[in-house]
Protein backbone atom coordinates (compact mmCIF):
# COMPACT_ATOMS: atom_id res chain seq x y z
CA UNK A 1 0.00 0.00 0.00
CA UNK A 2 1.39 3.41 -0.85
CA UNK A 3 2.27 5.92 1.83
CA UNK A 4 -0.51 8.27 0.75
CA UNK A 5 -3.23 5.63 0.77
CA UNK A 6 -5.73 5.73 3.60
CA UNK A 7 -6.60 2.04 3.55
CA UNK A 8 -8.29 -0.75 1.64
CA UNK A 9 -11.51 1.17 1.11
CA UNK A 10 -9.66 3.42 -1.34
CA UNK A 11 -9.95 0.64 -3.90
CA UNK A 12 -13.42 -0.51 -2.87
CA UNK A 13 -15.62 2.54 -2.64
CA UNK A 14 -19.33 2.62 -2.02
CA UNK A 15 -20.92 4.85 -4.58
CA UNK A 16 -18.83 3.92 -7.62
CA UNK A 17 -22.01 3.98 -9.68
CA UNK A 18 -22.85 7.54 -8.66
CA UNK A 19 -24.32 6.64 -5.26
CA UNK A 20 -22.98 8.30 -2.14
CA UNK A 21 -21.63 6.66 0.99
CA UNK A 22 -24.20 5.91 3.65
CA UNK A 23 -23.31 7.69 6.88
CA UNK A 24 -23.55 5.72 10.12
CA UNK A 25 -23.59 7.08 13.65
CA UNK A 26 -21.86 5.08 16.38
CA UNK A 27 -25.32 4.16 17.73
CA UNK A 28 -26.37 2.79 14.32
CA UNK A 29 -23.14 0.83 14.07
CA UNK A 30 -23.66 -0.60 17.57
CA UNK A 31 -27.09 -1.97 16.57
CA UNK A 32 -25.47 -3.92 13.69
CA UNK A 33 -23.70 -6.32 16.05
CA UNK A 34 -24.96 -9.65 14.72
CA UNK A 35 -27.68 -10.12 17.35
CA UNK A 36 -30.57 -9.12 15.05
CA UNK A 37 -30.92 -11.30 11.94
CA UNK A 38 -32.79 -8.44 10.23
CA UNK A 39 -29.69 -6.21 10.39
CA UNK A 40 -26.27 -6.70 8.79
CA UNK A 41 -23.16 -7.30 10.89
CA UNK A 42 -21.01 -4.20 10.46
CA UNK A 43 -17.60 -3.09 11.68
CA UNK A 44 -15.77 0.21 11.41
CA UNK A 45 -12.10 0.64 10.51
CA UNK A 46 -10.36 3.96 9.86
CA UNK A 47 -13.66 5.79 9.44
CA UNK A 48 -15.14 3.33 6.94
CA UNK A 49 -17.96 0.85 7.59
CA UNK A 50 -17.61 -2.73 6.35
CA UNK A 51 -20.36 -5.36 6.04
CA UNK A 52 -19.02 -8.65 7.47
CA UNK A 53 -22.39 -10.46 7.48
CA UNK A 54 -21.39 -13.04 4.86
CA UNK A 55 -17.83 -13.52 6.13
CA UNK A 56 -17.40 -16.90 7.85
CA UNK A 57 -14.85 -15.60 10.39
CA UNK A 58 -17.56 -13.14 11.53
CA UNK A 59 -20.29 -15.75 12.11
CA UNK A 60 -22.99 -14.38 14.41
CA UNK A 61 -21.12 -11.07 14.66
CA UNK A 62 -18.09 -12.49 16.48
CA UNK A 63 -14.61 -12.76 14.93
CA UNK A 64 -12.89 -15.84 16.41
CA UNK A 65 -14.15 -14.88 19.87
CA UNK A 66 -11.92 -11.80 20.02
CA UNK A 67 -13.76 -9.00 18.20
CA UNK A 68 -17.40 -8.08 17.84
CA UNK A 69 -19.49 -6.57 15.06
CA UNK A 70 -21.03 -3.22 15.85
CA UNK A 71 -17.70 -1.78 16.98
CA UNK A 72 -14.93 0.45 15.67
CA UNK A 73 -11.93 -1.87 15.32
CA UNK A 74 -9.42 0.74 14.17
CA UNK A 75 -7.07 0.14 17.10
CA UNK A 76 -7.24 -3.66 16.91
CA UNK A 77 -5.47 -4.43 13.63
CA UNK A 78 -1.98 -4.13 15.17
CA UNK A 79 -2.73 -7.17 17.33
CA UNK A 80 -4.13 -9.22 14.44
CA UNK A 81 -2.32 -12.02 12.64
CA UNK A 82 -3.42 -10.43 9.35
CA UNK A 83 -3.37 -6.90 8.00
CA UNK A 84 -6.03 -4.56 6.73
CA UNK A 85 -5.86 -6.18 3.30
CA UNK A 86 -8.42 -8.68 4.65
CA UNK A 87 -11.00 -5.90 4.51
CA UNK A 88 -10.83 -6.09 0.71
CA UNK A 89 -12.83 -9.32 1.03
CA UNK A 90 -15.90 -7.58 2.48
CA UNK A 91 -17.91 -4.68 1.04
CA UNK A 92 -17.31 -1.16 2.24
CA UNK A 93 -20.83 0.18 2.75
CA UNK A 94 -20.40 3.60 4.30
CA UNK A 95 -18.55 5.97 6.58
CA UNK A 96 -18.59 6.44 10.35
CA UNK A 97 -19.75 9.80 11.61
CA UNK A 98 -18.12 11.18 14.74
Amino acid sequence: MSANSSGPADTQRAGEAGESFRRFTRAELARCNGNDAALPSLIAYKGKIYDVTASFPWAKGVHWGDHYAGEDLTGCMKESIHGEEMLLRVPCVGILMD
